[in-house]
């Protein structure tokens, strides 16, 4: 049997590949089993953009390899949205590249700019792929704490202390991925004041921007962000199109370009048809993200009383698609408590462990899930 490499030892299988076989094992058995783990849209992408996919199939190759950096119009439709949404001037040819996911982009900037050795800042909690990706590519990942205490950001006075020598690349997701935590202009000028210091290449992830989120802000939006950070954002969340994998990375031509050499030589662009359809979700009226949020709005009102059921503490000015949410005192393992709610109410919850040791206590709740399943959730306690 061919031995796997040595890299594959630095990580494990993703949790919720494992966890989902478990909870699709379990319906297999008849258990009506309400899934509240993963954060997987449930809503469909506009008619427009249905439509602008179907259309395209009958374009004139629209079935041949794309351009690694996508349609100009493609690049245009980010660089128009990012200056529409949020201010910030980027120029098309040089300072955008569309991905395949925002995931994709993680793996992509890490193998551009990570020699084995280098280390990383990762937030605890956090995504976890920040971890899997940084010990695939040989660096060291170095974590910094994030707490309720601190509104779930950085303590940068306790990491200057800290020697950062080493350091290449910090991580951040705001708003916050699992806690829904979100930053001010104030906070994010601090942090690009300190990837300046230590010269960090600062990324901040931010997929979430217009989930329920009534200040979106990008961290390009801050002066000198340009010199020392990139930008992650995505289509999934926020037009419901996970499965179609369209996501961005913002940056300067010099960052943009290391981490096009990387993507050029991993796939061949982007399909036609999902470029086509991205562009019209990027062009959608203010009427859509209304509409997405009334639908979030209800669901997460219904999911905070599933968690006051619990007896859970959170946080109503959280944003994004999750809630997260407080274990009530007493109770030591969040990954014990989700398993007894999945094996005697049938639902099953993220266990805030899988971010990170500072997740201990915690659980997440998606809310990509409909209102009938929450009240029938509620209905079980």
């Amino acid at each position: 049997m061919m031995i796997g490499a040595n890299r594959l030892n630095t990580v494990e299988e993703y949790y919720f590949s494992k966890k989902l076989r478990e909870v699709r094992g379990l319906m297999a058995e008849g258990r009506p089993i309400i899934n509240m783990g993963i954060g997987s849209p449930d809503l469909e992408p506009s008619i427009e953009v249905q439509n602008a996919v179907k259309d395209a199939l009958s374009h004139d190759g629209a079935h041949q390899y794309q351009s690694y950096q996508g349609l100009p119009e493609l690049r245009e439709s980010f660089t128009s949205f990012y200056k529409n949404k949020f201010g910030v001037s980027v120029n098309p040819q040089t300072e955008v590249l569309p991905l395949m996911g925002s995931k994709e982009g993680i793996m992509h900037i890490s193998l551009a700019f990570l020699n084995p050795g280098d280390e990383v800042l990762i937030p605890n909690p956090g995504y976890p792929t920040y971890t899997s990706v940084t010990n695939l590519v040989g660096a060291v990942p170095r974590y910094y704490d994030l707490t309720n205490n601190n509104g779930w950001f950085p303590d940068l006075e306790a990491l200057r202390y800290q020697d950062l020598a080493k350091v290449k690349i910090m991580w951040t997701s705001y708003p916050h991925m699992p806690t829904g935590a979100t930053a001010s202009r104030e906070q994010l000028t601090k942090l690009v004041a300190f990837a300046k210091e230590n010269d960090i290449l600062l990324v901040n992830d931010n997929p979430y921007s217009f989930v329920l989120n009534q200040h979106p802000i990008s961290i390009l939006e801050i002066e000198g962000a340009m010199d020392v950070a990139l930008e992650l954002n995505s289509l999934s969340k926020t037009f419901n199109m996970a499965g179609w994998r369209v996501g961005m990375v913002f940056g300067n031509s010099e960052h943009i370009n290391a981490v096009l050499k990387v993507k050029s030589n991993m796939d061949s662009g982007m399909f036609y048809g999902i470029q086509k359809g991205a562009i019209a979700a990027l062009n959608s009226s203010e009427s859509w993200f209304s509409d997405l949020n009334r639908v979030y709005n209800e669901r997460r009102e219904l999911m905070f009383a599933l968690a006051d059921k619990l007896k859970c503490t959170y946080d109503r000015n959280s944003v994004g698609m999750f809630v997260w949410a407080k274990l009530p005192a007493g109770i030591s393992s969040s990954e014990k408590f989700i398993d007894a709610v999945l094996y005697d109410k049938n639902i099953f919850i993220t266990p805030g462990t899988i971010f990170g040791s500072n997740g201990e206590g915690y659980i997440r709740f998606s809310l990509c899930v409909t209102a009938d399943k929450i009240k029938e959730a509620i209905g079980r306690f």
